[in-house]
């Protein structure tokens, strides 16, 4: 059933993510560089829609954003992640709009993940390494670097108790990865591969071109 039809990007909307605490909050990242927040208790008319109905409209990445997800502890904390001209993670305040810090991760970032049962984000990326990249927070310093795909990794999913992360990339491979024991390479077992893809399908959004969210 529609509901509703959000409208601010002027390109192409390539990522979502509800704020897993409140579930009131939504944030999307776009091929025009600019990250919106929503708020879904701000009703809208879909005939009538109002000229600006995000809460905050972010103008500070320099590349594609790909890759949104709110930290799983604190309700206010967005992070977010630029394309290939920007290679940064940033954070931000939802409540104001500000940001808080912002990384260089060093290439492309196509994803992001928050551990579910430690102060750690993880992310992936594109060339030249392909690789997973888990980070302490808010220190921001590498805790350690994983590799195993050929191409860029455009999709993490998390198990429901944490502490296992598929990862799937366009070299059409998905993998299961350990967080919790980082160094333990993915294993090349025919159950988990299904596993992984089988995590990744289930977080699977489907995204308009148009520069529309719907609900």
């Amino acid at each position: 059933m529609f509901i509703c039809s959000y409208n601010g990007h002027r390109r192409g909307v390539c990522s979502l993510k509800w704020s897993g605490l409140s579930g009131r909050y939504l944030a999307s990242g776009g091929l025009d560089k600019l990250v919106h927040i929503w708020d879904a208790c701000i009703p809208v008319s879909r005939h009538h829609p109002r000229q600006h109905q995000w809460l905050h409209r972010i103008n500070s990445h320099t590349s594609i954003v790909k890759a949104v997800d709110w930290c799983p502890t604190r309700s206010n904390l967005l992070a977010s992640g630029g394309g290939c001209n920007d290679q940064c993670v940033k954070f931000w305040n939802t409540v104001n709009g500000a940001c808080l810090n912002s990384i260089d991760a060093g290439s492309e970032v196509c994803a992001l993940l928050w551990d579910k049962n430690k102060s750690e984000l993880l992310t992936s990326h594109g060339l030249p390494n392909n690789q997973l990249t888990l980070w302490n927070y808010p220190s921001m310093t590498r805790v350690a670097e994983l590799s195993g795909h050929s191409s860029r990794v455009h999709s993490l999913s998390g198990s429901p108790l944490g502490g296992v992360v598929a990862s799937a990339a366009a070299d059409e491979t998905a993998n299961a990865v350990e967080i919790d024991d980082p160094q333990k390479a993915p294993e090349p077992d025919r159950d988990k591969q299904e596993a992984a893809e089988k995590l990744v399908a289930n977080s699977a959004w489907t995204l308009c071109n148009k520069g529309k969210v719907h609900i």
